[in-house]
């Protein structure tokens, strides 16, 4: 990289060095692409949405069928950036979908899977308690068996992630605050507290801070802080080991979800997805709550109650929502040069390696392979 007028000149700047920034950044310098990525932490970090220790990934997407073939395509992606990188990223245990018959979290995943082949099976509340001991559905519930499904641990994908991005050539900044950018005459200019960078090409990928590097966005991006809860099992913990019991999710009231994540040497994680209030990342962040953490044991103590034990750690992380939950991933409706990607709606760190290999293609290509419409600003609100 060179210096034009005082600043360091790149192909592609990246603002945000988390899920989607680092995986964007390693996709791009694969192909060759001069790339700055900039961070105001140190990613993997605890301030925005990509730490957690574990996520669940999954095949059979209740949310919307078409976002099988992109889950598909980053199970292939982690795999070869766990090789790649010699890290143990990925460990299946199958997923179950919990709920009535007839609510949203199991028809939308049986919807998915027909759609797409996806290998499931339907069980009974007896069957999920014979088969996985420690479970305990109501017998007004079904459950839908994933038997792909399983976990991703978050900071080891995105250390891996940066680092291969460092090894074809990279350069992360962290530590670094992005405090503007504009685009003028087919040139990104990106300013921080410590220096100035200029691209053609720009990708915004700040997460929870899209409020503040483009509120001119035409949708609302809500910030939604989220609680996380480790548990000790009260009893028989050998059946909440990630070896014998699968992450699930449960629809415990219509369109409400819990979830929990098997043990994998920190405890039983318990949270519910979405609910939380909405705040100002830049505003200090309350720890979780007792009311909070009561709200989430109470779940715990309905559906897997050997599990719900002592507290080991509790957390919080920021999910940024588009109005309908989906995914935003387009241009700038005011600067064709600038790529904003996701707001991820609290579901799409299972994505990130695709989204970032889709990323490169849409700026070194001008396309993306996978249809990525339903993610576009058009059409929504």
């Amino acid at each position: 990289m060179s210096a034009a007028r005082g600043a360091t000149t790149a192909d592609v700047v990246i603002v945000g060095a988390g899920a989607m920034g680092s995986a964007a950044a390693y996709a791009l310098a694969a192909r060759g692409v001069r790339v700055v990525a900039l961070d105001r932490w140190a990613p993997p970090h605890a301030h925005g949405s990509t730490h957690g220790r574990t996520r669940i990934i999954r095949e059979a997407y209740f949310e919307h069928p078409s976002y099988v073939p992109l889950v598909r395509d980053a199970y292939a992606r982690w795999a070869a950036i766990a090789e790649a990188s010699g890290q143990e990223l990925f460990r299946q245990t199958g997923g179950l979908m919990v709920g009535p018959p007839d609510g949203e979290l199991v028809t939308g995943a049986e919807a998915s899977a027909r759609a797409h082949g996806v290998a499931f099976e339907r069980l009974s509340a007896r069957e999920v308690r014979a088969r996985f001991p420690g479970l305990e559905p109501g017998e007004e519930m079904v459950a839908v068996l994933e038997p792909r499904a399983g976990i991703l641990f978050p900071e080891r994908c995105v250390d891996a992630m940066l680092a291969l991005a460092r090894r074809h050539g990279a350069a992360i900044h962290v530590g670094e605050r992005v405090t503007a950018w504009r685009a003028a005459g087919g040139v990104v200019t990106v300013t921080t507290d410590r220096a100035r960078y200029e691209a053609p090409r720009l990708v915004l990928a700040p997460g929870a801070w899209f409020g503040a590097l483009a509120p001119d966005l035409p949708l609302p991006l809500a910030v939604e802080r989220q609680v996380m809860l480790w548990l000790a099992p009260r009893a028989h913990a050998e059946r909440f080991r990630a070896e014998r019991s699968p992450v699930a999710l449960w629809e415990y009231a219509p369109g409400r979800i819990f979830y929990h994540i098997p043990d994998v040497g920190h405890g039983v994680k318990v949270a519910l997805h979405h609910g939380g209030e909405i705040v100002d990342p830049d505003a200090p962040r309350d720890p979780p709550r007792p009311a909070e953490l009561e709200a989430i044991r109470a779940l715990a103590a309905r559906v897997l109650p050997d599990a719900n034990g002592r507290a080991v750690d509790a957390a919080t992380c920021l999910y940024t929502n588009a109005p309908d939950g989906h995914f935003v991933i387009d241009a700038h409706p005011a600067h064709p040069e600038v790529l904003v990607v996701s707001a991820c709606s609290g579901h799409g760190f299972k994505f990130a390696s695709a989204i970032g290999a889709a990323v490169a293609e849409l700026v070194v290509d001008g396309a993306a392979s996978h249809d990525l419409s339903r993610f576009r600003f058009s059409g929504r609100g």
